[in-house]
């Protein structure tokens, strides 16, 4: 079995939706080191980018919402309900206009 990393920005690319995003994950830790055993997830704009003026992130390709994430040895169905239950979050924020 071979793991790598999965990028992906939201639809609603703003940090606000991106730390809503990755601070209510259950499976997924936030950490900025992706890889291992354990499932991880990263926001790059606020982690490992932060120190990057906005511009220059946004021209090396590093949305406000860019969210990284790579899969550990946990149960697959767990995973995915874990990223859905996630996503449900921001998209019933967005409905409700409580996104920023």
């Amino acid at each position: 079995m071979y793991g790598g990393v999965i990028s992906f920005t939201l639809k609603e690319d703003t940090e606000h939706a991106a730390v809503d995003f990755v601070t209510s994950t259950k499976y997924f830790k936030l950490a900025e080191s992706l890889g291992g055993v354990k499932s991880l997830i990263c926001h790059p704009s606020q982690m490992t980018h932060k120190s990057i003026p906005r511009e220059k992130r946004l021209q090396s390709g590093v949305a406000d919402s860019l969210i990284r994430l790579s899969c550990g040895i946990e149960d697959a169905e767990d995973l995915i309900n874990d990223l859905q239950q996630a996503f449900n979050k921001i998209k019933k924020k967005r409905e409700v206009g409580v996104l920023n």
